[in-house]
């Protein structure tokens, strides 16, 4: 349903890699937390963004990409719908992607707003990915490259192989202890047991070793 006095302008953007085997159909039914929250009856209707110079949601079925800059009215209750889109679009990725999420506050419009209050401006970022070491493997490369852009102002990028071997680090405690808690309860396999097959957990992000 249109909702006319919607708290925020919600604008999502992101380029997600698809498996070679999804279809139309299967997009539709993952986005349908999108689609359904933007009133619509279906992804090719609710697929149109608030704003017509923006693309929208889009499928391009030959490169596999999902490609989103939508715009939809909405209020807080837009982030169940985020969790739940998230859930089913797991499946059909074949890396890890991040999806920006930005909450304008409809009450400040250009610089204008209430005398001595900031608008309340929100700003979420998803991953989604077929494993959870996928998803690692997202967070990670985006944060390396935010912190060797930001570097960089002040040191030369050969500087900061270091710097990059800790976040490395940070991100391998992170999935081993993952591995772990997704083993808790499980009984002994054979030949020692082992993370190899556990659940999504089996594969180390390539550069966390």
């Amino acid at each position: 349903m249109a909702r006319y006095n919607a708290a925020y302008e919600i604008h999502v953007h992101g380029q997600v890699p698809l498996r070679a085997d999804v279809g139309f159909d299967q997009l539709q039914d993952a986005l349908r937390p999108l689609w359904q929250y933007a009133g619509a009856l279906s992804l090719e209707d609710g697929a149109v963004s608030a704003y017509p110079e923006e693309p929208g949601i889009r499928f391009d079925a030959h490169e596999h990409w999902l490609q989103m800059c939508w715009t939809v009215p909405g209020d807080d209750d837009f982030r169940q719908s985020l969790d739940e889109m998230c859930m089913s679009l797991n499946e059909l990725t074949s890396a890890g992607a991040a999806i920006e999420v930005t909450f304008y506050d409809n009450q400040f419009d250009d610089d204008e707003g209430p005398s001595g209050e900031d608008a309340k401006d929100d700003f979420v970022m998803l991953f989604v990915g077929p494993t959870p070491a996928d998803i690692m493997q997202a967070q990670r490369d985006m944060l390396v490259n935010d912190v060797i852009h930001l570097m960089e102002r002040h040191f030369d990028g050969s500087e900061l192989g270091g710097v990059v071997q800790e976040i490395d680090k940070l991100f391998s405690e992170r999935f081993d202890n993952l591995v772990n808690s997704l083993d808790l309860g499980k009984p002994p396999r054979g030949n020692g047991g082992g993370h190899g097959g556990s659940g999504h957990g089996g594969r180390k992000p390539r550069h966390l070793h």
